[in-house]
């Protein structure tokens, strides 16, 4: 794992907020700390991407929710938050049950699967791509994208580096070409509309005005990075999760209303997103340090979700623990969209997995392999024996 994520080690940090004169940003480990800053957009704003952009004069935060501020992020949340309401998700699960079946299908009987590239990566992407209403035939470009959005090694910082600039140049011209894709799909939508989530986003209208096309291929790029990445590694995390903890492996095989439970507390312990930014608008303290306007705040939410001072035990793995208000999923304006969505495929796809496989334990000649970008935390493959299919 990057050296960034401390906590996964056990280690603390030495206090709640920290300046890291390197970076040049204010790192913000806390609990308390954190959800302050995420329930206070007036103060920390998330229209932060362009103070780490090479040409920040050429940025337009358009239809990317999470840069954007109140009220322009209000008007574009309630535009597409009917699609993943809690009922409209229910409404979701054959199809995610059958995209699941598929997928175990795929791999039946073997006694080693790989469960990101084998299901973990395809179902939420599947899913997010059916949801648009892209052509099945596609949805191997979008694992290609999937692959793409994570190369690199060392967390953003003010003003950029080499290596920083690089990423950058990577992230455009994969936006580009997503930004291509969508764009023609949406132009098809406007002459002829579906039954699908991009035709809704291509007629809708936010006080009496459509979306422009930069501001659609932007939501959908986000839509289709947050519909995938969350899920990806909530599964894979869980999944080592249990590898630890055979116990709860055999507990849950027992009973499987204890799937939620499990998934949250994975959430908790290894935390996919592990790091959100915002920008300090005015003078503010925070964990007894003095913020200065135009200053960037770093949210290590995996570090948040151990603080000592709001989870006993914070590095063991407890399913029972309750309560468990982690931010796996964010705080306030911005907390995830797609919450309900990534909650009920890891529901499902692990009562799947445990229904399909009588085991599923790490490969001690096969060990994972971790992501190495300091913003996301979780396997990129994840060999696992399975004993082949259960009875």
């Amino acid at each position: 794992m990057p050296e960034q994520h401390f906590w996964l080690r056990g280690d603390r940090p030495a206090g709640p907020v920290g300046f890291d004169e390197c970076q040049g940003v204010w790192n913000v480990y806390g609990h308390s700390e954190t959800v302050r800053v995420l329930s206070d957009p007036g103060v920390f704003s998330s229209d932060t991407n362009r103070h780490f952009l090479p040409e920040p004069d050429d940025y337009d935060a358009g239809g990317m929710l999470t840069q954007l501020d109140p009220p322009e992020h209000r008007a574009l949340r309630r535009l597409v938050g009917k699609t993943f309401t809690p009922g409209a998700v229910a409404a979701l699960e054959p199809r995610v049950a059958s995209l699941t079946r598929e997928l175990l299908d795929a791999v039946d009987g073997r006694r080693e699967i790989e469960l990101i590239g084998d299901f973990a990566q395809p179902l939420p992407i599947t899913v997010i791509a059916c949801l648009l209403g892209v052509p099945r035939q596609d949805h191997a470009l979008f694992r290609q994208w999937a692959d793409e959005l994570f190369p690199g090694t060392e967390p953003p910082s003010v003003g950029g580096n080499p290596e920083q600039d690089r990423h950058v140049d990577a992230a455009y011209d994969l936006s580009r070409r997503m930004s291509e894709y969508f764009a023609a799909h949406i132009e098809e939508r406007r002459r002829h509309p579906g039954d699908d989530l991009l035709s809704r986003l291509v007629h809708a209208e936010i006080d009496g005005e459509r979306l422009s096309g930069t501001a659609l291929t932007a939501f959908v790029e986000l839509l289709f990075l947050a519909g995938y990445v969350t899920t990806a590694l909530l599964l894979g995390n869980t999944a080592l999760c249990l590898d630890a903890h055979p116990g709860h492996t055999a507990r849950l095989r027992a009973d499987r209303s204890g799937v939620p439970a499990v998934i949250e507390e994975s959430l908790r312990l290894m935390t996919p997103f592990a790091v959100f930014h915002r920008v300090v608008t005015e003078r503010v303290e925070l964990g007894g340090q003095r913020l200065l306007p135009g200053q960037i705040v770093a949210l290590w939410l995996g570090a948040a979700n151990r603080d000592e001072k709001v989870f006993s035990r914070p590095h063991v793995f407890d399913p029972a623990r309750d309560p468990n208000p982690h931010l796996g999923f964010g705080r306030g304006i911005h907390f995830c969209l797609g919450a309900p969505l990534a909650r009920l495929e890891g529901r499902i796809a692990l009562g799947a997995l445990l229904d399909r496989f009588p085991r599923l334990r790490t490969d001690p000649d096969n060990p994972p392999v971790f992501l190495s970008s300091p913003e996301v935390s979780g396997p990129r493959l994840l060999p696992l024996l399975t004993g082949g299919r259960a009875a």
